[in-house]
């Protein structure tokens, strides 16, 4: 019997981004990648309430691949799988880069470029700012590890990182985080944490820890 095999072939596909303005102009930018199962929409919804945050340009990302939530219905999406991921992966900061490149021509942008993410958008945050291209001037992590290429020489350090994990969530637990840290030092990375009572999920506690993160970089 004759083996079939995998033919990869390109296709142009458009993404969603939500673009929420600073109460200033110009001002810094916040760039946000949602957790899997989720989308832009959602993720805005927890980020606006973060204090101080109107005085920031937000914007967020969508992944390329939506589906339904079985459960509401709701257009959701993922970032990748494990099918063909490294190829994925390369799709996706494509993606990002033509996003902020259209983020930038549609803000007026001046002081520290921050990225965020939360869950599975985590790993696409850290592949944002080390690889798509763009100033970054620090990363917001919240329920999610590193990425294992961000050890690789060709990736860029990312200056600050703050790390996020509650204390009751089980998949990111305390030993991933004890591993992002070592992995972050050893690459020159100022990092902090915030441990808070919950789950996977944002707080009011780690809110705060964001505000103080961005106000640190920006004065806002």
């Amino acid at each position: 019997m004759n083996e079939s095999k995998v033919v990869q072939v390109a296709a142009k596909v458009h993404g969603r981004m939500l673009l929420r303005q600073s109460s200033e102009s110009p001002a810094p930018i916040l760039v946000g990648f949602h957790g899997y199962g989720e989308n832009a929409e959602r993720l805005l919804e927890a980020v606006v309430e973060i204090p101080t945050i109107s005085t920031w340009h937000v914007a967020i990302v969508q992944a390329l691949h939506p589906f339904y939530s079985r459960r509401t219905g709701e257009v959701v999406a993922s970032w990748m799988t494990k099918q063909d991921r490294e190829q994925a992966i390369e799709d996706n900061i494509d993606y990002i880069k033509r996003a902020l490149d259209r983020a930038k021509g549609e803000l007026e942008i001046a002081g520290p470029t921050v990225f965020l993410g939360f869950s599975q958008g985590t790993a696409m945050a850290y592949r944002a700012a080390s690889r798509a291209g763009h100033r970054c001037d620090g990363l917001i992590a919240l329920a999610g590890d590193t990425p294992p290429e961000l050890v690789s020489g060709g990736a860029t350090v990312i200056p600050r990182v703050l790390i996020g994990r509650g204390t009751k969530d089980d998949w990111y637990g305390q030993a991933k985080l004890e591993s992002d840290l070592a992995r972050l030092q050893s690459r020159g990375t100022d990092v902090s944490t915030c441990v808070f009572e919950g789950g996977h999920e944002w707080t009011a506690e780690f809110r705060g820890a964001t505000r103080d993160f961005l106000r640190s970089l920006s004065g806002r």
